[in-house]
């Protein structure tokens, strides 16, 4: 059976009131008129400030459910019936999305693991897992809140436990996303208020499903990160397998060479996967995700930044690099 999400454990305005002018005349004996003060001139009606104009969506695709944002190089999407995870990325104007949104996994969003719970998923035992999608029989997340202008957008979302499949009322995910010229930064935040201890386990920092097209996966895997030394080229295969990202970044590209990659300062390694024997194959995808360490406990508050980019790897590379000390990079939870 095809992986539905992955295998791991992974909004003076003056309403113009009628201006009343008292004119003052001197009037004199004479029967010519004297001269009177000229009328104070009309201010300017005052304007709203202007809507801005909403991104096109792509053909084929339900407008109520779909937010896009797009400027002059980038068009991003996020999908209301999946959290608001983001799951359209490409360039602007373009039609041909470089994301996987197949499910409610299958997105860039959120992902924490906790203690067993007795939950299954497809029979097979699982633990907690908060996903901002929703959970793997296909029940969406609750959007609590979502604006937007042209160029960035903010939601707060109640997930749902993956197998378990219920809302989980004691975890708050929010979502920050802004487009740049060359790249996107999304700020994730997931807050716990429940009151169970949950183990140190590795978390997805985010999630990253990514359209199978993208065959050939590359990374930093040295000793010099940042000195422009050779990248990992390779092909995941099934299933999960893990790296060390020196850089914290990753990206699938196409045989042109062109994909996506992201940057998360916070992460030094990864885990990640290609299923299907081919990119026209039934559940075929390209996955990776950044993972970190560390036990979500009662009063959690926890923040990061990522970066998306399009391209070739040497170009993301080099705009990743730029970014390497403006990313909030937080230190992790119960590490000092």
């Amino acid at each position: 059976m095809p992986p539905t999400r992955r295998s791991f454990l992974t909004t003076l305005a003056l309403s113009s009131p009628t201006l009343t002018t008292t004119l003052l005349t001197s009037r004199a004996q004479d029967p010519i008129p004297a001269p009177t003060s000229p009328a104070p001139p009309t201010p300017p009606t005052p304007t709203a400030p202007a809507t801005p104009k909403p991104a096109a969506i792509p053909p084929g695709l339900n407008p109520d459910d779909w937010v896009f944002l797009e400027n002059n190089t980038l068009r991003l999407g996020v999908k209301r019936s999946s959290g608001a995870g983001i799951a359209w990325f490409s360039a602007a104007g373009s039609d041909e999305n470089r994301l996987d949104h197949f499910d409610h996994g299958r997105l860039i969003q959120q992902s924490y693991y906790g203690k067993t719970d007795g939950s299954l998923w497809a029979g097979k035992p699982w633990r907690w897992n908060p996903v901002q999608g929703g959970d793997y029989q296909g029940h969406a997340a609750e959007v609590l809140g979502l604006t937007h202008d042209a160029t960035s957008l903010k939601a707060s979302i109640r997930p749902r436990n993956w197998a378990g499949g219920e809302l989980l009322a004691d975890c708050l995910m929010e979502q920050e996303i802004r487009l740049q010229p060359d790249c996107v930064i999304v700020r994730f935040r997931f807050k716990y208020s429940g009151t169970d201890i949950h183990p140190v386990i590795h978390h997805e920092v985010p999630a990253v499903f990514l359209n199978p097209s993208l065959t050939d996966f590359f990374h930093y895997e040295g000793a010099a990160p940042w000195t422009d030394a050779p990248l990992k080229k390779t092909q995941p295969g099934w299933p999960n397998e893990g790296h060390e990202i020196p850089e914290s970044w990753a990206a699938y590209v196409n045989p042109e060479g062109l994909g996506v990659g992201v940057f998360v300062p916070i992460a030094k390694s990864l885990t990640c996967y290609r299923f299907g024997a081919s990119p026209q194959a039934h559940g075929a995808c390209s996955y990776f995700a950044p993972v970190v360490k560390f036990a979500i406990t009662p009063g959690l508050d926890f923040s990061y930044e990522a970066a998306l980019a399009l391209g070739r790897p040497e170009a993301m590379r080099a705009t990743f690099s730029k970014l390497r000390t403006s990313l909030l990079t937080p230190t992790l939870p119960g590490n000092p």
